[in-house]
């Protein structure tokens, strides 16, 4: 299934997270929702609750920008974000942790 196909978030969790080199990234544990955009904005490697007042580390190291999957089948496969984006990253993570 591609990232741009409907399916069920429930259908993700659970799920291993590859990058497209091939490296184990870690699993879906949680889901961010812009709820405004009606879309998956963000997939966590920990669940949300277990952030513990450090949700800008946690979006930051142990999340992924729903935008950079490329595939969803067996497992997850997200594209290896490039310097620019990584920033891009780093300032949406300081914006949802406020």
């Amino acid at each position: 299934m591609i990232a741009g196909d409907l399916m069920k978030i429930s259908e993700i969790y659970r799920m291993d997270i590859y990058s497209d080199g091939g490296q184990y990234l870690g699993e879906v544990q949680d889901v961010i929702v812009d709820l405004e955009k009606g879309e998956v904005s963000r997939l966590l490697m920990i669940p949300w609750k277990n952030a513990k007042g450090d949700a800008k580390s946690v979006l930051k190291q142990k999340s992924i920008l729903y935008k950079n999957v490329k595939n969803v089948g067996d497992v997850v496969l997200v594209s290896s974000p490039s310097p620019s984006a990584q920033e891009a990253s780093r300032e949406e993570a300081d914006d949802l942790s406020r």
